[in-house]
């Protein structure tokens, strides 16, 4: 073999050889590329995983959050629907208080007209005291119980304190002025009660006295032996002297 060959030869096998070195790499260099397509693929599945699962544990945190706020709200709603149900039992019950008052109002009202009536019968029989005043006390009555602006407890109320009123004069000692009928004659006088017991009147010049007969209903002219114990009496009642024991013009209680 020439020079000339042999180095052709070799440069034939070198180039065999070179061609035989790029035909067994590319199959190790798609093998590597196949590779590492797969550790992406494999990075993004990882990380897809991750994503989904934190989504799922921050699903699994929200359920939990709505299962506990969903007990609450039962537990709420409970409390809600008792308070709701008392509030019931209370409206139920003024209801009926109401209706109860209603009805009650039917009642009281002609009672209080009845003790109205039976106040000024009264009044007009007992012995005069304070007569103008009383009888006054009772038209007030009667005006209130026309007047829309007045309540019922109101009413009631007055009625019952002017019958507290007329239970006082049984027991009050006092002084006043005023004016009697002596036989058709008007006199000014002072008049002193003790009482319901005695009512007497003394003329604003202490020279006569009189004596009130309930039931002859008027008055009686009291000899000159009373008239030092009703000037006393007066002056009594005004707190202008000291109390004392008096003689006075008591008409004993009849007997039946």
């Amino acid at each position: 073999m020439s020079k000339r060959t042999l180095i052709a030869t070799t440069v034939i096998g070198a180039f065999a050889l070179a061609n035989s070195s790029v035909v067994s790499a590319d199959p190790l260099n798609a093998l590597h590329k196949e590779e590492a397509k797969i550790h992406v693929a494999a990075k993004k599945s990882q990380e897809k995983i991750n994503s989904l699962f934190e989504q799922s544990q921050e699903l699994l945190v929200e359920y939990r959050a709505v299962v506990d706020e969903t007990e609450n709200l039962k537990v709420y709603n409970d409390y809600v629907a008792s308070l709701v149900a008392d509030q019931q039992r209370n409206i139920d019950s003024l209801q009926r208080q109401i209706d109860s008052i209603e009805e009650t109002k039917q009642n009281i009202v002609p009672l209080m007209f009845r003790m109205i009536d039976s106040l000024e019968q009264f009044v007009k029989l007992d012995v005069p005291i304070n007569l103008e005043e009383r009888l006054a006390r009772v038209e007030r009555l009667r005006t209130i119980m026309t007047n829309s602006n007045v309540t019922v407890s109101e009413q009631f109320r007055q009625v019952i304190e002017a019958y507290q009123i007329e239970n006082e004069y049984g027991a009050r000692i006092q002084a006043y002025q005023g004016e009697i009928d002596d036989n058709g004659t008007t006199v000014t006088v002072d008049f002193f009660n003790l009482g319901r017991t005695a009512l007497l009147a003394l003329s604003l010049d202490q020279k006569n006295a009189w004596v009130w007969d309930n039931e002859a209903r008027s008055w009686e002219k009291l000899g000159d032996e009373y008239l030092g114990s009703v000037v006393t009496a007066v002056r009594m009642a005004r707190n202008l002297v000291p109390a004392d024991l008096i003689k006075l013009p008591i008409k004993a209680a009849s007997a039946e």
